[in-house]
This record gives structure tokens, sequence and C-alpha cells, in this order.
């Protein structure tokens, strides 16, 4: 996993920042997943996947919302995509996207924050050097993995959150709704899947 150089100073967030943090870049990557239902032609999963993503936004937004997040992670880990010889590559940010949601769901059912922050980040950059790689059918060390423009483009992005989240002007719920309607808008992956109609 790529270490991400944001990671120390994500932790020093209150929850509801670090959590928000997860959260986004979980929402970048639910398009990758979409791709790979559509590639299976399964949209049920795909929905199920927005459903909680929509749970952990609820969260953020509405104070004392209850939710049952057992039940969330259980109809999380019923969709996770299994490798087959047969798999196409996207399974694997597939598999990656889901990862990331089920960090942001244990992080509701054990209290800790920054290790599963730190885990979502990673998960998200490794996915984009592991895709830069595959394209290239170059294998790169971890160090070298983290020189990818890409990565680099994905840590800057990481790093225009972080300064969003510590701007005390900002006001908590409409940053938390500007940042999800911006993400949801822009409808492209982290690794460029445009998330179509």
């Amino acid at each position: 996993m790529i270490k991400n150089p944001i990671q120390l100073r994500v932790e020093k967030l209150p929850q509801w920042q670090q959590r928000l943090f997860m959260v986004c870049l979980c929402e970048r990557m639910y398009p990758n997943f979409v791709f790979y239902c559509q590639q299976q032609k399964n949209e049920e999963d795909a929905n199920s996947y927005k459903k909680i993503l929509d749970l952990v936004w609820e969260t953020l937004l509405v104070e004392d919302v209850k939710i049952n997040f057992d039940l969330q992670l259980e109809k999380l880990e019923a969709i996770i995509p299994t490798v087959t010889d047969n798999s196409p590559y996207m399974v694997y940010p597939a598999i990656d996207a889901c990862q990331a949601l089920g960090e942001v769901l244990h992080s509701y059912l054990s209290g800790e924050m920054a290790e599963h922050t730190a885990k979502v980040s990673s998960i998200s950059a490794t996915t984009i050097a592991e895709f830069e790689m595959t394209k290239t059918n170059v294998n790169l060390s971890q160090d070298a993995q983290q020189t990818l423009p890409s990565v680099i483009d994905e840590f800057d992005l990481q790093w225009e959150i972080l300064r969003l989240l510590r701007d005390e002007n900002n006001e908590m719920i409409a940053l938390i709704k500007g940042l999800k309607d911006e993400i949801r808008a822009s409808r492209v992956s982290n690794i460029g899947v445009f998330l179509s109609d």
C-alpha cells in the first residue's frame, strides 16, 4: 500500500472531518464499482453500494441519525466481487472501492479513526498505481509508484480536501454538501472512469 504524506495531518482532524475525507475518496471510487457492475450486467450491486454511501453522507449531514452499521457491513460484504480466471481488469478497482467503503463502516463500529482514514487514502492511491502499471505492463517499486504523475495528482487532490477541511471559515453543513455535490457532479473516478447516466 502506498503511504501518503498527508496521513499524519489527517489524523489530527476531528472525527467528522476524517469521515468526510474518507467518504469523499469513496465517492470518487464509486464509478469504478459501477463500471464493473455494468460489465457484469449487475445494476443491483451498484445500487447497494450507492445506498450505503448515501447513508454515510447522511450520518454527516443529519445529527443523531440511527443506522445499523453491522447490517450495512453485511450488505457491503455481500457485493464484494470475487476474482476468477475470466474476471475483467475492473474487478480490482471495484474490490478496492468496496474495501475503502468497508474501512468507513469499520470506523463507525470501532470508533477508531486514524487507521481507517490512512487506509482509505492508501487504497485510492494504490488503485491508481496498479492501474498505471497494468496499462504500461511495468512493475514499479513502491517508491517509484509514488512518483507516477497520476498518483501525485491523487495526493494533490487529497491535500486539497484536507485544506478545505482545515479552513475555519467553512461552515460544516455547507462544506459537506459542497464536497458531495462537487465530486458527484464531476462523475469521474480516481482512475478516470466516467459515470454515464
